[in-house]
């Protein structure tokens, strides 16, 4: 028997369709989140708290390892990576993009809100002015400083 959650977990080419039926406003958001962790967590629950639904489009692994984040990333595959995320209680669907960034997929979506971690100008994006364009907005949510994924792997490699 296939959990029910795994039902959130849907391939691009039906995104816009059932993002349509969601309840609006329609929240989105994007990276890697290979190894989740409290920041991850906590980010998510806020960008959901944004709106009514929560969309999550993951980078495929191809796009993830031209991030430069080193040779061995991602840890987790796509689809484990889909899983994990598609769990959490605040996410609605979950996609993934093979672009270096989601600017097609939003595009393709138009969600209401596009949310980002703290560490972008979101001025600079592209994706901020495509949402603004029609009339969604574009907003950062702040880390939960102490977490992130690179520091977590640098840590379990020094073996601290």
């Amino acid at each position: 028997m296939k959990p029910g959650f795994l039902g959130k977990i849907v391939p691009r080419g039906e995104m816009a369709e059932r993002v349509a039926a969601l309840p609006q406003p329609v929240v989105f958001t994007n990276g890697v989140f290979d190894v989740l962790h409290r920041g991850h967590a906590v980010y998510l629950a806020q960008a959901r708290e944004l709106g009514a639904s929560l969309v999550v489009a993951l980078n495929t692994d191809s796009s993830a390892r031209r991030l430069g984040k080193g040779p061995d990333r991602p840890l987790n595959n796509e689809q484990d990576r889909a899983v994990l995320m598609a769990a959490l209680a605040c996410v609605s669907l979950v996609t993934w993009f093979d672009e270096d960034t989601p600017l097609a997929l939003i595009a393709e979506l138009k969600p209401s809100v596009l949310c980002k971690g703290g560490d972008y100008d979101m001025r600079k994006l592209p994706e901020t002015a495509l949402v603004e364009s029609y009339g969604g907005k574009a907003l950062a949510i702040p880390f939960v400083d102490g977490y992130s994924t690179t520091e977590l792997v640098r840590r379990i490699r020094r073996g601290a």
